[in-house]
C-alpha cells in the first residue's frame, strides 16, 4: 500500500469521526490506567459497569491501595481474570504511590514496570492521558492492519512498529482510536461490513463481503 492511499484512509476515518474518544469511562489518568488494566480479554462495556461501582469512592491510588485485592474482587468479579486483575490493580496503586508520588508515570518503561501493565496498556495510557502518538495494537487493529493491507505484520509488535513508521504524522495522535473503532464496528472479524465501509475501495482485502 502506498502513502497516498494510507493518507486517504485516515482522512476518511477522520472525516467520519474527527475527535475519537475511548469508550472506557474515567476521570483521571490513574482511573484510565486501572480501566485499561481491567479491560484485557474483556469488553469496555463490562469494565465500565464494574468501575462505576468503585471509582467514585476508591478511584485514587491511595484509596484503591487501601481497599485491597479481596475487597476489589467483589466489585470486578463479573470481569474475566478478576482475581489476577484485582491483585495487579492494588499492587500498581501502591507502586504509583511509592515510586511516582501518586502520579501516573509518563514513560513507557515506567508504566511497563507496573504489575499487569504491558506494552499495549502503556501505549493506551500514553496516547489518551498524555497525548503521545502511540499506537496500541489490539485484536481489532491487528485484524484491520493486516486485512486492509495498511500495515501487515506477523505479530502485534510488527504491526505497531509498521503503523508508527507509515502513519502520516497529522493522523498519528488518533490513528489507534480510528482503527480500533473501525475494527470493532465495521471491519469485524467474521463478516466485515464492506458495503457500509468508508474505505472499502482503498482496502486490499480480496474476499470483500458483497452487498
Amino acid at each position: 500500500m502506498n502513502n497516498a492511499k494510507r493518507r486517504e484512509i485516515f482522512a476518511r476515518l477522520q472525516a467520519a469521526n474527527p475527535e475519537p474518544r475511548s469508550e472506557l469511562e474515567y476521570a483521571t489518568p490513574f482511573q484510565l490506567l486501572i480501566a485499561v488494566l481491567l479491560s484485557a480479554q474483556a469488553t469496555d462495556k463490562s469494565v465500565n459497569i464494574a468501575t462505576r461501582k468503585f471509582f467514585p469512592e476508591y478511584g485514587t491510588p491511595e484509596k484503591l491501595a487501601a481497599l485491597g485485592p479481596a475487597r476489589l474482587e467483589a466489585f470486578i468479579k463479573t470481569i474475566g481474570l478478576f482475581r489476577t486483575k484485582a491483585k495487579n490493580a492494588v499492587a500498581t496503586s501502591k507502586l504509583i504511590l511509592e515510586r511516582h508520588g501518586g502520579e501516573v508515570p509518563q514513560s513507557r518503561e515506567a508504566l511497563e514496570a507496573l504489575p499487569g501493565v504491558g506494552r499495549k496498556t502503556a501505549n493506551v495510557v500514553l496516547n489518551i492521558a498524555f497525548g503521545k502518538p502511540t499506537i496500541a495494537v489490539d485484536t481489532h487493529i491487528f485484524r484491520v492492519a493486516n486485512r486492509t493491507g495498511l500495515a501487515p505484520g506477523k505479530d502485534v509488535l510488527a504491526v505497531e512498529l509498521k503503523l508508527e513508521k507509515t502513519t502520516p504524522p497529522e493522523y498519528a495522535q488518533h490513528a489507534h482510536h480510528w482503527l480500533i473503532l473501525h475494527g470493532r464496528y465495521v471491519c469485524v472479524a467474521r463478516t466485515p461490513k464492506c458495503p457500509q465501509c468508508a474505505i472499502s475501495d482503498l482496502c486490499d482485502y480480496k474476499s470483500k463481503t458483497k452487498a
